[in-house]
This record gives structure tokens, sequence and C-alpha cells, in this order.
């Protein structure tokens, strides 16, 4: 991992491979981590990918407090420190609400754009209620118990059943992150803006996957977006909840992959 400085903290970021750009961004009680093994055959078709650790999580340096927007800004820092002025941007979860926010404030950049599990719109009240309970959580009883509910209800059931390994090893990550970048973290998705007619207006290639069975995005919601932007590639997964990098690795790189080749043509005008 390499790093570099945004507001004072250090962010850490990893790019591997030559070619076209794809950012993939992870999402809420996650790191960079989660694209290392996913990554592997997007590279091998001649991708340049870029992963980075938002605030908080993996290897960068909590702040606190954050939005949604400020780390859509962190994402444009990085990006011209690599002097990247165009790239897909994939955003798993959370990582979908900065990839349109990052939308609305920095169109240019983008290629393509893609919901990986992910959503335009605000939260509830419930849901803001809920995260707000969540915060109240961690600040009593710390971030174990809380990361140890929230990730097995990322997957669909079967899937839990039968890798608890890999279900294992994400909730001991999660547990490595500070309360602080956690905290932060929810308390910007709390406050996040509806991003629907930022989607509705975006002017470049929209990917979704969506999982069946995911029980973190609203059904309703992963459904009623995919009629929003102009240009959309729609993957609905079956037997999937929140984590098709996991759940259905292959679909979802030959999804991503399929993507890009697409972005290609657009930009090149075939």
């Amino acid at each position: 991992m390499k790093e570099f400085i945004y507001q004072g903290a250090s962010i850490a970021y990893h790019t591997k491979g030559k070619g076209e750009v794809i950012l993939l961004l992870h999402g809420f009680c996650e790191d960079s981590g989660i694209w290392e093994e996913f990554q592997t055959e997007i590279l091998e078709e001649g991708h340049r990918v870029v992963r980075i650790d938002l605030p908080g999580f993996g290897q960068s340096a909590a702040i606190n407090p954050i939005s949604i927007e400020e780390m859509a800004d962190l994402v444009k820092a990085l990006m011209d420190h690599l002097q990247i002025a165009q790239f897909i941007f994939i955003g798993h979860s959370m990582g979908g609400y900065i990839a349109l926010a990052f939308a609305q404030k920095y169109p240019s950049y983008l290629k393509g754009l893609g919901l990986f599990h992910s959503q335009p719109y605000a939260d509830s009240e419930e849901k803001k209620a809920n995260r707000k309970k969540s915060i109240e959580f961690i600040q009593r009883q710390g971030t174990i118990l809380f990361v140890k509910q929230l990730i097995p209800n990322l997957f669909a059931e079967a899937f839990v059943k039968s890798n608890s390994f890999l279900l294992d090893k994400l909730v001991y990550r999660a547990t490595q992150y500070p309360a602080e970048g956690i905290m932060a973290a929810q308390q910007a998705m709390i406050d996040r803006v509806d991003h629907s007619e930022t989607l509705a207006r975006v002017n470049c290639p929209v990917l979704f996957i969506v999982g069946k069975e995911d029980k973190a995005i609203p059904s309703e919601n992963s459904m009623e977006q995919l009629h929003l932007p102009q240009d959309a590639s729609i993957h609905v997964l079956e037997k999937v909840g929140h984590m098709g990098m996991f759940e259905a690795k292959r679909s979802c790189q030959t999804a991503i992959k399929n993507f890009a080749a697409y972005c290609r043509q657009k930009t090149s005008g075939a």
C-alpha cells in the first residue's frame, strides 16, 4: 500500500496494472482488501486498478467528522495526485454513495459509473434512527459486538452457512478499525443527500449490480433506481446478498469487464 496526505490524515491506496483505469471503492466496515483477489481477472484484461482505504478503514487514518461529499473530494485529490484524468468508478455500498457524490461534483472525470449493491436515495427516517442507535451502541460497547452482528447480515443465508472462514476473516478485519472511523462513516451516511437526480442526469454509462437477497439495500430502491439513467447495464443476481464480490465473484468480474469494454467503445465513438 502507498499513502498520500488528505486533510492532514494518511490515506492508504493501491494501484496495479496498466491501461484503462478502474477505481474499486469499498463500502462501510470494509477496506480495499475486499477487492484483492477480485481484481485479478480485471487486471488481466489490460486495466489499471486503483483501490483506496477510506478514512478510518484499513490502513487509513480516521477523519472525524467527514461527509460523503468530502470523501468524494478525497477521491478526486488522489486521482489528481496520480494524474488520472478519466476513469471508471465502481462503488460498493457506501462506496456507491461516494461515487454518486463524485458524479455530481466532478462529472468530467467519469467514463463510467458503477453502483455495486448501492443506491442513490437518502436514508429513510427509520434507517437514520437505526444508524444513530448503532453509533450509541459503539460508544457504549465498542466495535467488536457491532461488527459481529453486521458482517453476517451482508450475505445471503446459504452463503453464510458454507463460508464461515471468510466471514470470520472479514469480522476480524473489521474489529481492527477504530471506533472513531466507523462512527464517522455512519454519521456521513445519515447526513447524505438524495442523488436520484444525479443518477438520472449522469452523462456516462451506468452499471448496476443488484443482489436479490440483499438485506442492506431495500429491494424497492434497488429496482426503482434501474430506470433512472439513460444508459444502463443491469445485473440482478439470484441467491446473492450484499457482497457479490464474494458471493458471485465470476459473474461480477464479467459484468465489470464487459462494462469497461462498453465504456471504451462509447468513449472512442465506436
